[in-house]
This record gives structure tokens, C-alpha cells and sequence, in this order.
């Protein structure tokens, strides 16, 4: 839930702009609202329109195409506006020498990216499917992630981000329902950033183009034209490796990312209904380097740790998440955290409903944390 103030709201603030951010932030937090009042002060005075996701990142990539002169945006299809539409028009709009196709190859998408980066460019590549990613993997994990390092700061590809759909979206399969973000937490030298949907989208893509380290940045496909939101046309960013707490409580802790945000706060509204249980729900938001002090303070107070995400439970980033938690918090826990998560197999087709993990496992997986 966000309360975006615009210009045309009648609202009775003070005429000069720190007064009337102020207003707003007071407002905010007077109302109680939780939820994006750590940026409410972004929105305050910015238009806002409504956008879907794959709407913010098309608008995050304009304001930087129009902000940047040296920013180009390239991959498979980009330059009619990609698959999933997310590019569309920017090519018309900037011209074909920022907004172009590339040949159908991963790895020279993200090398190109990487040379283009060093010279100084601000680059944006585009990996169609996140599923696709792997031949990248060299690239990324080899020289992008160990640029600055093995050159002892003297050059860096700060100013690349890689942009891919992730996730299933009902019908994938194998090769396009993927999240593969746990390959990646385990270089150094790289960002992981995953949205659950277009405000966090804008803000969080504007903060990886703008890093100056390499960031891989996951978009959860299957919200793209599902998740809509009232979003700022201007520039704002959301600062990376800051996790959000969404709902606060006082039972269960609740972490996910992405899709798996949206199915855990259904998971915490049954929990409070059925069995008068208060689940503390946090988007992680950024995989590496991850939040770990928001995520064991809560721990601290609740007691129990639930985790969940889509891909394959074992080596998945709910792991590294568990075995920290239970380093720093061994102490404040009532029971064994609990990780619900994909199954060890290819992902499947027409068995997709059963991979997953959905509401009903996760409310399992909190009545046995309470019962336990």
C-alpha cells in the first residue's frame, strides 16, 4: 500500500517544497502506513501515472536514456520494444544508435556490455529470459564481478546492469520459468536485485543503473502486466540492500522476493484470520549483498523464520538466509526455520501448480512453526 501525494491533490501544505515534504512525511507516518514510508518523501511532490511493471521499467529506462547521453540499452529484439514490451518506443524516441539488437548470444550481449561499460558508457543489456543467462555466466561471474579487483580500482564496469525476466508465469516450463538468482549471490563483486512490483521496479532499476558496481536485476515476468501501481514519472530510486518491512507483527517472520511477496502476504492475512496469528512480512528486495540486520532484528522479536522462493530448495538463497539467522539469532528462536521453496526437479509444465510453492504450503509451514 502506497499513499502517493501529486501536485493535483488538494492537500493543505505550506507553499515552499522542504515544508510540504515534511507535511507529507508527518501525514505518512501519523496514518500509521508502513509501507513506503521510508521513500514516501520521493513522491510527495513528483506526477505519478499508473503503470504496470513492464510500464516502470519502459519509464526507468527513458529517464535514464533522457538524463544520460552516454546510456545505451542492447539485447535480442530490443530495439521493436523486446517480448515482453518493455523497450517499446525508446528506439523511435533516442535513435538506433542507444536502442539496438543484438546477435541471438548471451555471452557476447554481457562482454559487449562489460567493453562498453570500461570506455564509459552507461550499459543496459537485456537477457531475454533470465533462463538463458547461463552461457553469460563467464562473463559475468569472471570478468564483470572481478573488473575493478584485478585491476586494482585503476578500471571498472560499474555502469553495466543486466536486465532479465525471472520466474514462472503459469505456462514456462523448463526454459522460461527459471529464478536463478542463487548462482549469482555467490560472487563477489556483483548486485542481485529482485522488485515485487512497478514502484519498487522503477526505483531499485534506477539504483542499479546509477551503482557503480555491475547488478544483475531480475524482474518477475509474470507480474508485468499483473501488478499496477499509481508510479512517479520522474526519476526516484530506492536504495539497494535495504530490505522492506511491509506488514509488521509479532509471531512469525515471513521473507521472500518477487512473485513470492504477493502469495506471502495472503499467506499472513490467512494466518491472522484462521489462527489469530501476526506474521512480520519482509521483501528482501536485493539478493546481494542482502539486509541481514532488518531480517534478524526481526527474527528477535518474533521468534520463528519462514522463507520461501521458487527455485529449488537446495543450494537455494533461503539457505544462506536460514544460516545466518540461525548464527545470529540461535538464541531467539522457538522452532526450526522453515524453508518452502521449489522442488529439486527441472521445472515443470503441466505440473507447475504442484512445484511451486503456493499459499496452501506456506500456511502449513506457519502452523507447524506456531505448533511446534
Amino acid at each position: 500500500m502506497f499513499l502517493i501525494i501529486t501536485r493535483s491533490d488538494k492537500v493543505s501544505l505550506s507553499s515552499t517544497r522542504s515544508q510540504a515534504r515534511l507535511a507529507c512525511i508527518v501525514l505518512i507516518l501519523a496514518l500509521g502506513l508502513q509501507c513506503g514510508a521510508r521513500h514516501a518523501a520521493l513522491f510527495c511532490a513528483s506526477p505519478t501515472t499508473k503503470m504496470n511493471l513492464f510500464q516502470s521499467v519502459t519509464s526507468a529506462l527513458d529517464n535514464t536514456l533522457a538524463s544520460d547521453p552516454t546510456a545505451v540499452i542492447f539485447g535480442e529484439d530490443v530495439a521493436f520494444g523486446g517480448v515482453f514490451r518493455c523497450t517499446v518506443g525508446l528506439r523511435d524516441k533516442y535513435g538506433k544508435d542507444r536502442v539496438f539488437n543484438t546477435p541471438l548470444c548471451e555471452q557476447g550481449i554481457v562482454g559487449f556490455g562489460i567493453g562498453a561499460a570500461v570506455a564509459g558508457a552507461t550499459a543496459i543489456a537485456e537477457i531475454q529470459f533470465a533462463d538463458y543467462i547461463y552461457p553469460a555466466f563467464d562473463q559475468i561471474v569472471n570478468e564483470a564481478a572481478k573488473y575493478r579487483y584485478r585491476s586494482g580500482n585503476l578500471f571498472d564496469c560499474g555502469n553495466l546492469t543486466i536486465r532479465a525476466p525471472w520466474g514462472c508465469v503459469g505456462h514456462g516450463s523448463l526454459y522460461h520459468s527459471q529464478s536463478p538468482e542463487a548462482f549469482f549471490a555467490h560472487c563477489p563483486g556483483i548486485k542481485v536485485v529482485i522488485p515485487r512490483g512497478p514502484v519498487q521496479c522503477k526505483g531499485l532499476l534506477l539504483s542499479c543503473i546509477a551503482d557503480q558496481n555491475p547488478c544483475i536485476f531480475f524482474e518477475p515476468k509474470i507480474l508485468y502486466r499483473a501488478a499496477v501501481e499509481q508510479v512517479p514519472t520522474e526519476a526516484y530510486t530506492i536504495p539497494l540492500s535495504q530490505a522492506e518491512v511491509i506488514q509488521e507483527g509479532s509471531d512469525v517472520t515471513l521473507v521472500a522476493w518477487g512473485t513470492q511477496i504477493h502469495v506471502l502476504r495472503e499467506v499472513a492475512n490467512m494466518a491472522q484470520e484462521k489462527l489469530g496469528v501476526s506474521c512480520e512480512l519482509i521483501d528482501l528486495q536485493t539478493i546481494l549483498p542482502w539486509d541481514t540486520e532488518t531480517v534478524c532484528k526481526s527474527v528477535a522479536k518474533t521468534g520463528r523464520l519462514l522463507i520461501s522462493h521458487e527455485a529449488p530448495i537446495t543450494g537455494g538463497f533461503a539457505a544462506e538466509i536460514s544460516s545466518t539467522v540461525q548464527e545470529e539469532c540461535f538464541l531467539n528462536l522457538e522452532a526450526p526455520i522453515a524453508r518452502v521453496c521449489g522442488y529439486d526437479t527441472p521445472f515443470p509444465h503441466i505440473f507447475e501448480p504442484f512445484y511451486i510453492p503456493d499459499k496452501w504450503k506456506c500456511f502449513d509451514a506457519v502452523k507447524k512453526l506456531i505448533s511446534f
